[in-house]
């Protein structure tokens, strides 16, 4: 056989064994995927509280002056005492001053009473209340997937897509 020959060969040999490892080391080291069967967005419910405060028009009732209705009652009685003067004489014409004077009295105090609930006065009043906001924000995923036939379950922060890259069989979940 010729020298040049048989190195040939050899080298040959060795170039294709070689080649053959590098290759079967690629194989077994390239990376592995885990197929993504579904995945389910996580939202936060954000309830923020805030105040709204409104003009709002008020009737109030003014205040009273004469509370026990001295006037009225007075300037009634004057005037029912001075009619009832002026019916019948003698005797009866007392009872009926006294009668007068009495009712006149009575009537006074209910018109003053009726004029005073009649009293009112309108202003404007700031009222406030507490109104919540809702809002929502997404806060991750959950995502279930297949690896080596094998269902499983993980929250991730982003939306891997249809597939997670995996390294010495763990789910590579961070860049």
């Amino acid at each position: 056989m010729n020298k040049s020959l048989l190195v040939g060969a050899v080298l040959g040999a060795v170039g294709v064994t070689a080649g053959g490892a590098v290759a079967t080391y690629n194989v077994v080291t390239a990376p592995q995927y885990a197929e993504v069967l579904a995945v389910k967005p996580i939202n936060e419910t954000i309830r923020t509280p805030r105040e709204v405060c409104n003009e709002v028009t008020v009737t109030r009732q003014a205040p009273v002056k004469d509370q026990h209705k001295i006037a009225g009652t007075a300037i009634g009685a004057v005037v029912g005492g001075l009619l009832g003067n002026q019916v019948g004489g003698g005797n009866g014409k007392k009872l009926a001053t006294v009668a007068g004077a009495v009712g006149g009295g009575y009537a006074g105090n209910k018109v003053q009473e009726n004029m005073q609930a009649k009293d009112t006065y309108t202003t404007t009043e700031t009222r406030c209340n507490t109104v919540t906001d809702t809002s929502e924000k997404l806060v991750g995923y959950n995502v279930k997937y297949e690896l080596d036939g094998k269902v499983a379950q993980v929250r991730m922060a982003n939306d891997p897509g249809q597939r997670i890259p995996v390294r010495d069989g763990q789910l590579v979940l961070a860049d």
